[in-house]
């Protein structure tokens, strides 16, 4: 009798550590397709600055357009999800929050107004000393800064140092910028992030709230996976940086200081890896990573 009784508690337990994280992904999911009916829909009028739907097209990898309309739709359904999101703590919110905005923001501006003639860090980094600031470079300097703010916010606990709010914020920045650099191919980005967010959702979080923010940024990407993979629309830089400056944000909030410093020097290690080495050519000569990475896509 005990032992059932000790069975029913156990799985009530998982049920409610379970409840929170599939409200927090429903609410990602509706409010990312509403963003994305919303924004298509005004789009499609064609009327007044930034409505025309030229502007927001753009050729795919096999010629084909693709709007970018899925990213800023992404960004502003993932803000919305996470404001509402009950159970996260003030300071985890308003970090979430404010990165999905912010990295949306100079996301938009790098994918309307960037010229495409400076690629990479090394690319902008190296225009900004030769007195040019790139929109690449406008966009890396907010989303970093973004991201140090976000950092100090989370990392405020009574253990927390300087050290733990930098390494916080060089996560955020960096996992904004790892998931921009895979979203080359249909739906590899959303992909990975889910791939990357697994084994955390899995195991109890160390602070509250990080498990929700999770599930409200993968729940608003999931939404969009299909249009993502039937090549309709694309996360863009305004998208992908925001899906990654939000599981970031999750990460850095819920990681000890041993995994603050390994997340922060496994991204780096990935942006700076990129400036030698194609992520797609790697993928394509992986047998498995070949076949995940076209699982769901057009033949």
């Amino acid at each position: 009798m005990s032992k059932g009784l000790e069975s029913n508690r156990a799985f009530a337990a998982k049920i409610t550590a379970t409840a929170p994280k599939l409200l927090a992904a429903a609410l990602g999911a509706a409010a990312a397709r509403l963003a994305f009916t919303a924004a298509r829909g005004a789009v499609t009028e064609g009327a007044g600055r930034g409505r025309d739907p030229k502007l927001w097209n753009r050729t795919n990898h096999r010629g084909e357009p693709v709007t970018l309309l899925e990213g800023p739709a992404y960004a502003a359904g993932a803000a919305a999800a996470l404001a509402l999101t009950p159970g996260v703590p003030r300071r985890l919110r308003t970090a979430a929050v404010g990165v999905a905005a912010s990295a949306g923001a100079f996301g938009v501006y790098d994918d309307l107004y960037g010229n495409g003639d400076r690629r990479g860090m090394r690319g902008h980094l190296k225009a900004l000393a030769k007195g040019e600031l790139t929109t690449g470079g406008v966009k890396i300097a907010g989303i970093g800064g973004a991201g140090l703010l976000a950092g100090a916010l989370v990392r405020r606990g009574p253990g927390d140092t300087l050290v733990d709010k930098l390494l916080a914020g060089v996560t955020i920045a960096a996992a904004a910028n790892a998931v921009n650099l895979l979203d080359l191919r249909p739906g590899r980005a959303i992909k990975a992030a889910a791939i990357a967010a697994t084994p955390a959702l899995l195991r109890d979080g160390t602070t509250p709230g990080a498990a929700a923010v999770r599930c409200a940024g993968l729940g608003a990407a999931l939404a969009l996976l299909p249009e993502d993979l039937d090549e309709r629309a694309m996360l863009g830089d305004a998208g992908a940086n925001a899906l990654g400056a939000v599981l970031g944000t999750a990460a850095a909030a819920s990681a000890t200081r041993a995994g603050l410093v390994w997340r922060a020097a496994a991204l780096t290690a990935v942006t700076l890896a990129s400036e030698k080495v194609s992520f797609t050519k790697v993928i394509a000569n992986t047998p498995p990573l070949r076949a995940l990475d076209g699982l769901g896509r057009r033949a």
